[in-house]
């Protein structure tokens, strides 16, 4: 828990979700956290209830598919804080899952905005105050699909193989600044996304039971790990916790 206290840590999609689970958990143990998604007012709701807890929490309202959403992100960090410890490129989406000549074009680039853009603006906000620190850690919320097609998600496969590529050209470039990047692959988590997924009908995902779904407290966990001198070593590619080896190694149970 040394890696969280008094962290000063940005996250991405905070107001549901994995970035949700993820601010509460981190805030829990310590850690600074400034909170960015669209939604004001589910982001008040999550920093309220780490106030309750005894946690700080910050929030922007904004896209991270406008880069001064992130700018604004990374200012506020240092002025709280003096730093920016942590990064972690959570925003995502997957709605309309549809096949490719099914697909809305203005709603597929909408994807591609947040889910690719998103992290890049992020990456481009955040490195700077990292480099002159020489020191900092940034997590990418990849997926399996970054590896395999799926019917039906030709947005979310592309953006998410893209969003790998900027993992590892961050890694490449950043690493002897003291950066360490992964992305982290979570196997499919109990959230409204899987909602939007299950109520597609597409592909084998859509019909597994909600059972199958990992809590999103898990991938918090796994992300305190990555940020700990232990998960380094997985810097410049993406750690999977869809093996009982992976979740093994954050402290997991097996499935």
């Amino acid at each position: 828990m040394n890696a969280i206290e008094n962290k000063s840590i940005i996250i991405t999609g905070a107001s549901q979700g994995i970035g949700a689970a993820t601010a509460r958990y981190l805030a829990a143990f310590g850690a600074t956290v400034i909170l960015v998604a669209r939604s004001a007012s589910k982001l008040e709701r999550v920093a309220n209830a780490i106030a309750i807890q005894g946690g700080y929490a910050v929030t922007i309202a904004g896209s991270v598919a406008d880069y001064q959403t992130l700018e604004s992100a990374v200012r506020l960090a240092v002025d709280r804080t003096g730093r920016l410890d942590v990064l972690v490129n959570n925003a995502g989406i997957i709605d309309p899952v549809s096949r490719i000549a099914d697909s809305d074009p203005e709603a597929w680039s909408q994807v591609v905005d947040v889910n690719l853009k998103g992290v890049y603006n992020g990456l481009r906000a955040a490195l700077p105050e990292m480099i002159a620190a020489k020191s900092g850690t940034i997590i990418n919320i990849s997926s399996g699909a970054a590896t395999g097609a799926m019917e039906g998600w030709s947005h979310y496969c592309s953006t998410k193989a893209a969003v790998l590529s900027l993992t590892r050209c961050t890694h490449k470039e950043y690493a002897e600044h003291g950066i360490h990047c992964v992305g982290l692959s979570p196997g499919t988590v109990a959230t409204e996304m899987q909602g939007v997924i299950r109520d597609s009908g597409i592909n084998p995902v859509s019909k597994l039971d909600w059972s199958h779904h990992i809590p999103p407290e898990w991938v918090a966990q796994a992300i305190a790990f990555l940020m700990s001198r232990e998960g380094e070593e997985f810097a410049g590619g993406d750690f999977s916790l869809k093996t009982n080896e992976g979740r093994a190694i954050v402290g997991l149970p097996a499935l």
